[in-house]
């Protein structure tokens, strides 16, 4: 901890130590007035670092005051851990502060640094493994849009106490449900598996360590734990970096080949690359070309991929592999087997990539999000060759920037040269220029973007590419000031590509956020997307999509940036949208039923999926090529009657015609 924050925090404990005897020496009938000041002046100390330790260790004189007195927190023993979840994500910055502070009591009981008069330390720790096992996806995963959208900057706190809960109780409490969170993750093929490997870490010091009874949980960590730290016999006791390279060099062919085979598994099985992966490449790069080809696990189409391009790829590891960055050789992979080098201009852009000039500013953001074990240009040709590799596994972080996540993932996926372009643009000339019906919008001249603070939780490109891309999307927006209906009309097809359908349809209406036409966009979206109602003919190009996120109780959220992928039956034969939601995580419940599928059923990696009527209840903006319409007239009655159903149930509840104004757009 910086002392500037040491001093920081400091001064608010002064503050706070000083609230909480005004509170204690406050008579009953006057603590409800002291008790705002305690809680605010918590919520700030609870958002720096070492603040929930400061917090935990006052427990007992917090609840001695009364902060907890006439609220439902007052009988800690009545509490129940499932409804923990809605108190934590509430928008109501006194309902998260009182729950931060009463699990935070918990602790402390469950430590026996509080000994509590109506609770044993067994209770309480068998209290917080259960909230613990409730709000899993908070403790390592960015919030998701319906948090960012109602709590801003306050869903950090319930993150910090979470991941305190988790370091004081320990995470063996927690194992099982744990295992399952990190393959959940992990089957969406994210880029950033930061967050994963936080949690494999963990689980690996619980079986380490004697203190830790385990008993029967913990069962099918071993192929996580191996994909990290072993994935192959001569690294299985994770002997260290330099013991490994001594130990390759010293391998004949045969172990070699083993070897190779064995981190090829484990990654493809995974998504998760080694550092010892790493090692093993740059040491035997300069071999045979079919042992790296094994290492790589390529097919026959990566196969030929590395063999038409061989110097280029040899040229791409020797740069951005490193036991620091490991995650390069699955983007390399991977952008083997999608045959992306067959694009006439990516093989020329990727040489230009590894000669590139990064400008201060780029090298000090990159080095300042990833420390400087490696190089900034390394780093970032890892973010490339993972973006060009896994394009649907871009996440937008802890930021409103769906538009720019979803725009980089769609070049990725659509577009990979001019992806390529505009990361030259940002990394080099520190600004990106981009067209808006033939006028140039430069991204160094545009302000106000939507995120309010320069964005860091990303993988290097975004982090490169968003802050130009956000800056020049709001500025489009500001040049539809003043147009009749909705900007994205205009803004969609210009910032994301030619391929966005110049066909335009939106069910609310802009100026007061009432449902508006709802069957006859329902009868044009199928017709657009439907292959029973287009011809069969399938998509060719992704599309952007606006969708109204709802929570697990159906209410209306805010509006999110989706890309529209595929549409075809799944293993049951049911229609599904295969999409692309930026969001970093997509398996999410929208309520009334609709639970959002990212694996089982028919899901490429990244993918997420939903049947087509529960998906159309959602949506609310798509785009069409209006010269290849379908049949309007034959979808059923029965079949729009389902899905006006299910809107009418969730967002659409209070937005029947004469309905509220609506919402401020977040970037749909």
């Amino acid at each position: 901890m910086s002392s500037e924050n040491n001093g920081l925090l400091d001064n608010l404990l002064s503050r706070f130590d000083d609230a909480i005897a005004k509170l204690d020496s406050a008579p009953t009938f006057a603590k409800v007035s002291k008790v705002g000041r305690v809680l605010d002046t918590a919520r700030r100390i609870l958002m720096q670092e070492g603040g929930c330790t400061a917090v935990a260790s006052r427990a007992a004189q917090l609840e001695k005051a009364g902060v907890f007195v006439g609220s439902d927190w007052e009988t800690p023993a009545f509490l129940i851990p499932a409804l923990t979840r809605y108190s934590l994500q509430s928008p109501v910055a006194e309902t998260v502060i009182i729950e931060a502070l009463s699990e935070l009591r918990f602790l402390g009981v469950a430590n026996g640094s509080y000994v509590h008069e109506h609770l044993s330390a067994e209770q309480a720790r068998h209290f917080l493994s259960q909230v613990l096992a409730t709000n899993l996806a908070m403790l390592f995963t960015p919030p998701s849009e319906a948090e960012r959208e109602t709590q801003g900057k306050l869903s950090q706190i319930p993150r910090a106490v979470l991941r305190h809960l988790a370091e004081g109780i320990g995470y063996e409490h927690i194992i099982d449900q744990l295992i399952d969170e990190i393959w959940r993750i992990l089957n969406q093929r994210p880029i950033q598996v930061e967050s994963a490997k936080q949690m494999i870490t963990q689980i690996a010091i619980c079986q380490a360590d004697p203190n830790i009874e385990l008993a029967g949980s913990g069962q099918g960590a071993d192929r996580l734990i191996s994909s990290l730290y072993g994935p192959t016999r001569a690294c299985r006791e994770d002997p260290g970096i330099s013991v490994y390279e001594q130990r390759v060099e010293a391998m004949d062919d045969s172990a070699r080949l083993s070897e190779a085979s064995g981190f090829a598994r484990a990654m493809h099985d995974t998504g998760l690359v080694s550092a010892y992966h790493a090692v093993f490449l740059r040491a035997v790069f300069e071999d045979d070309d079919q042992l790296m080809m094994e290492a790589l696990g390529l097919t026959s189409t990566g196969r030929d991929s590395y063999l038409c391009y061989r110097t280029l790829v040899k040229a791409l590891i020797d740069e951005a592999v490193h036991p620091q960055t490991p995650q390069a050789i699955y983007g390399l992979a991977l952008m083997l087997e999608r045959g992306v080098l067959y694009h006439p201009s990516v093989a020329p852009a990727l040489w230009r990539q590894l000669a590139l000039i990064l400008s201060p500013f780029s090298r000090e953001r990159l080095a300042m999000a990833f420390g400087e074990a490696v190089s900034p240009r390394s780093l970032l040709l890892e973010g490339v060759l993972c973006m060009l590799g896994q394009p649907l596994g871009v996440g937008q972080g802890n930021n409103p920037t769906c538009q720019s996540a979803r725009a980089l993932s769609m070049w990725a996926y659509n577009d990979p040269d001019y992806l390529m372009q505009m990361v030259a643009w940002a990394a080099r000339d520190d600004e990106i220029i981009m067209h808006f019906e033939g006028q140039p919008i430069s991204s160094r001249e545009s302000t106000g973007g939507v995120a309010e603070t320069m964005p860091m939780d990303l993988d290097a490109v975004s982090l490169l590419v968003v802050p130009h891309l956000d800056r020049i999307y709001a500025e489009m927006g500001r040049r539809c000031i003043g147009r009749e209906g909705d900007p994205h009309r205009w803004v969609n097809p210009e910032f994301h590509g030619w391929w966005s359908g110049r066909g335009f349809r939106i069910n609310v209406d802009v100026a007061t956020g009432a449902l508006m036409e709802e069957e006859e966009f329902l009868r044009h979206f199928y017709a657009a997307y439907h292959p029973y109602y287009n011809g069969n003919q399938p998509m060719i190009h992704p599309q952007p999509a606006g969708i109204a996120v709802t929570d697990s109780a159906a209410r209306f959220i805010g509006w999110h940036a989706i890309t529209l992928l595929r549409v075809a039956l799944d293993t049951d034969d049911v229609m599904r949208v295969y999409f692309y939601n930026p969001n970093n995580d997509s398996g999410q419940d929208w309520g009334d039923g609709v639970v959002v599928s990212t694996a089982g059923k028919g899901e490429r990696y990244g993918e997420a999926s939903l049947p087509f009527v529960q998906f159309a209840s959602r949506l609310y903006i798509f785009h069409f090529d209006p010269l290849e319409r379908g049949e309007l007239a034959r979808v059923t009655e029965d079949e729009l009657q389902e899905v006006i159903g299910y809107l009418h149930r969730s967002w659409g509840k209070d937005r029947l015609p004469a309905a509220g104004a609506l919402q401020a757009d977040s970037g749909v």
